[in-house]
């Protein structure tokens, strides 16, 4: 083949026969690599593991005292098959809402809440309905619950959205999701640490200011990366309350 016989690819015109099996093998190995490079990335993403709306379960309908811990959570004192008395919730709202304002009112106090079950490892969340759908007061005997101190601890992990982390969106950690997470908790949903390693039982616990008060905002600056910290542990049925010393923050390099 002379130089001026060699086929020549011009976008406007057919493509020559000789470079149709050239082109279309070019072609082939581009979406394998980009399919290598997407396996390859995600590997090394943390397994969100068994977590996300549990939609197959339906709305869920129980009975319980709310409590501020500041973050609204409820202990559970009329289940059913699937949620059972004794069993503590974290509340949010559908979005990255939390549902302060509706609980404030009832602090202290029997309700009835409905929602959807969020659902991973050892911690829950209930996403209520809207209205008084999701929560109203109910009649009865409010019992009392006891607080159990567990001392102060030194901590490995992150600090994360416990609606995102809980499934509404996967992994939701790392730094990838630190603004999601940030927003989520600005609009009140309650924040979670995740452990580096099982503490009393759980890799996850309710996070709160050293005063048992919101999360300081200081404490935004480190979502989503690897830290460390101190605080106070207590459990409150069976969910960890972290009251964090903002002081001992610390990001942990590499």
């Amino acid at each position: 083949m002379s130089q001026n016989d060699k086929p020549f690819f011009v976008g406007y015109f057919p493509i020559p026969g000789q470079l149709k099996g050239f082109l279309a093998l070019i072609s082939v190995g581009v979406v394998l690599l980009f399919l290598l490079a997407g396996l390859v990335i995600g590997s090394t993403q943390d397994d969100p593991g068994q977590s996300g709306f549990r939609f197959d379960y339906g709305r869920q309908t129980v009975t319980g005292v709310v409590e501020l811990t500041p973050y609204p959570i409820l202990r559970v004192t009329e289940g059913n098959d699937l949620i059972k008395p004794g069993k503590t919730l974290m509340l949010a709202a559908a979005g990255k809402s939390g549902v302060d304002a509706r609980a404030a009112p009832h602090e202290g106090g029997l309700v009835q809440v409905s929602g959807i079950v969020l659902q991973r490892g050892t911690i829950d969340m209930l996403q209520l309905a809207g209205g008084q759908r999701g929560l109203s007061a109910a009649e009865g005997d409010t019992p009392e619950f006891d607080t159990e101190p567990l001392g102060r601890w030194k901590l490995a992990g992150e600090i994360c959205d416990g609606k995102c982390l809980n499934g509404a969106m996967r992994p939701g950690r790392g730094l990838a999701h630190k603004a999601c997470a940030a927003l989520c908790l600005i609009n009140e949903v309650p924040p979670v640490f995740v452990s580096s390693q099982p503490v009393e039982g759980s890799d996850f616990m309710l996070i709160t200011g050293l005063d048992g008060g919101r999360l300081p905002d200081m404490a935004y600056d480190f979502i989503g990366q690897f830290i460390t910290l101190e605080g106070e542990l207590e459990r409150r049925g069976d969910i960890l309350v972290l009251r964090m010393d903002p002081e001992t923050l610390e990001v942990i390099d590499g």
